[in-house]
């Protein structure tokens, strides 16, 4: 155990993340969540079996010493750090003509400062490593849709992804991309109600991560969009 591999995920309690740590638990990798929700830490906890390889860390994802102080739990945990995926982030549904701008800043916040304090929290770890930055972005950050600011959002994480790619590549670390459709979790909570049409699960995503995460060394797969079948955009 001491010398498998390690991950720390942000939003990591639910859904996409949530999905990613049992994906990289299974396969005997140390994992290290973070979340603001401490009950629902402990409750995906208690519901692996409160397993001694997975680290719950209560922190903000957009809070720079928050971020700096879950790098170093993990560490200080399990020795080393060869995976970051910045998967924290929400939207507010809504627009920017008809929008309510009260919840604007804590999204940008969270969708794009997030990933950016992640890779430099933990960027000196993933050079030791010559490990992989994963953000997870969006669809809606490659197709425009009508006064998305969510989607504005994303298309900021999809630029994060290749510059900071052309800047870590020299070290020997890599930067993956994984942009989702439309994906069954908690997200559309605050929207009311799933959207219509073919969805993909949280666990369909997590198995696209993987993968990128476990291609042979001096492979460094950039950009994966992945789609329910019949989503047009």
């Amino acid at each position: 155990m001491t010398d498998s591999p390690v991950a720390l995920i942000t939003g990591g309690g639910s859904g996409i993340g949530a999905a990613v740590a049992r994906r990289l638990l299974e396969a005997g990798q140390r994992v290290a969540v973070t979340g603001r929700g401490e009950a629902r830490l402990r409750a995906f906890r208690e519901e692996l079996g409160d397993p001694e390889n997975l680290l719950t860390l209560v922190g903000d994802a957009a809070d720079h010493t928050q971020v700096g102080a879950a790098v170093e739990a993990a560490l200080k945990a399990f020795g080393r750090l060869d995976t970051v995926v910045a998967n924290a982030g929400f939207a507010t549904h809504d627009s920017v003509a008809e929008g309510d701008p009260a919840g604007w800043s804590e999204m940008v916040l969270t969708n794009v400062l997030g990933p950016a304090l992640l890779i430099r929290a933990s960027i000196d770890a993933l050079k030791e490593t010559r490990g992989r930055i994963v953000l997870v972005g969006s669809v809606a950050g490659f197709v425009p849709t009508p006064g998305n600011i969510y989607g504005a959002t994303k298309w900021a994480v999809t630029g994060l992804a290749e510059n900071t790619r052309r800047e870590v590549t020299q070290w020997g670390v890599g930067v993956t991309l994984i942009a989702p459709g439309r994906v069954e979790t908690p997200f559309w909570d605050a929207h009311g109600s799933l959207p219509p049409g073919e969805l993909l699960t949280a666990g369909q995503i997590a198995d696209s991560i993987v993968w990128a995460m476990t291609q042979p060394a001096g492979v460094d797969v950039n950009t994966v969009v992945v789609r329910p079948l019949g989503q047009p955009n």
